[in-house]
């Protein structure tokens, strides 16, 4: 006869998830102090929602203490095709992969609640779900449960899947059958800290934050420092450089990914041109349904600015020019920028 267990990630599977793990509640017991380390060392940037609910964030207990199980979930968006395509495609912006489908936070949750109302229905006791937005840490619970380890770009990797699952908690009262945890195998691997373009990582498994490509084109409301632009590049929504080379990527089953994240054509590969001269409503429109439309047009356009000022494209001055305008100060000054940085471009 099956177990509660087995039955659990029979269904997970069916309702679209790639992997599924137990967790313990206190089972990454060391995640909350690397946290407040972290934390202290200021690599967090100007993510304040993380400094603010840290106690809560450290440890699943802090969060709801009547918690005996996490049952940690992941959904594939692994590629079917190379991240890196268009590194050398000044004219056109790169999304990251798990931005260019539908948005994971709405695919994902629809999934758990669905795992958590079955879960319930075949033992009563209390669950929670969560997804990014909660102050929990999905990395270490992941490895706790043995889904995967993080890697020394920080990101969990799976022996699976590679680098390209969505990760998703159920914490639960039922105290159920732990998994094993997943030890760490990047050995000597360094890729992912080499292939860094702004040099985000002052050690293996740590980011700072506000070097990162992810959180300056995403996070960061303000100017980008300049010393970082060049590094940008033509990124203009995340960065997907430390985890596409990740060698266990080549493991990566690409048939597990979920559909709903499947690139959408437009923003495969956008024209600078085109996303300079959004307006709001435009922005809106395009980018409906994607978790890139929380940023807002503000933030986009900026980005696109500076990955014009490192195009050497200069027919986007004619893009850039009205910008200088622009009623956002930040998109202002980002065009500003990047006219000077055309205009001193080689013909």
């Amino acid at each position: 006869m099956e177990t509660l267990e087995q039955r659990l990630k029979a269904e997970a599977q069916r309702l679209g998830f790639a992997a599924c793990a137990i967790a313990r509640a206190d089972a990454a017991p060391q995640a909350g102090q690397r946290l407040r380390e972290w934390l202290d060392a200021g690599r967090h940037g100007d993510m304040l929602w993380m400094e603010d609910r840290a106690e809560q964030r450290a440890s699943p207990v802090g969060l709801w203490p009547d918690v005996r199980s996490v049952i940690m979930l992941g959904m594939s968006y692994a590629p079917g095709r190379d991240p890196l395509a268009l590194a050398d495609v000044g004219n056109r912006g790169r999304i990251s992969v798990y931005a260019q489908g539908r948005d994971y936070h709405d695919v994902v949750k629809k999934g758990l609640k669905a795992l958590a109302r079955w879960l319930v229905e075949q033992q009563s006791g209390a669950v929670k779900v969560f997804v990014d937005t909660a102050p929990v840490m999905e990395k270490p619970l992941a490895q706790a449960a043995g889904l995967g380890w993080q890697g020394k770009h920080s990101n969990l990797v799976s022996r699976t899947h590679g680098s390209w699952l969505f990760l998703g908690a159920i914490y639960s009262e039922i105290a159920l059958q732990p998994d094993e945890a997943e030890a760490d195998h990047c050995g000597s691997c360094s890729a992912c800290q080499t292939a860094c373009p702004t040099d985000a990582f002052p050690a293996p498994y740590v980011v700072d934050a506000r070097r990162c490509i992810s959180y300056l084109t995403i996070e960061h409301k303000g100017p980008i420092p300049v010393e970082l632009r060049s590094g940008i590049g033509n990124r203009i929504y995340g960065c997907d450089d430390c985890l596409a080379v990740c060698p266990w990527n080549k493991f990566a089953d690409t048939a597990a990914a979920n559909r709903a994240f499947v690139g959408r054509a437009e923003l495969a590969a956008p024209a600078l041109a085109d996303i300079l001269s959004l307006d709001d409503a435009a922005f809106r429109e395009i980018f409906s349904g994607s978790p890139i439309k929380r940023i807002g047009r503000g933030r986009m356009v900026r980005n696109a600015a500076i990955a014009a000022g490192n195009s050497r494209d200069k027919t986007l001055l004619n893009q850039l020019q009205p910008l200088t305008t622009d009623a956002d100060p930040v998109v202002a000054e980002a065009a500003a920028w990047a006219i000077e940085r055309l205009a001193a471009t080689a013909p």
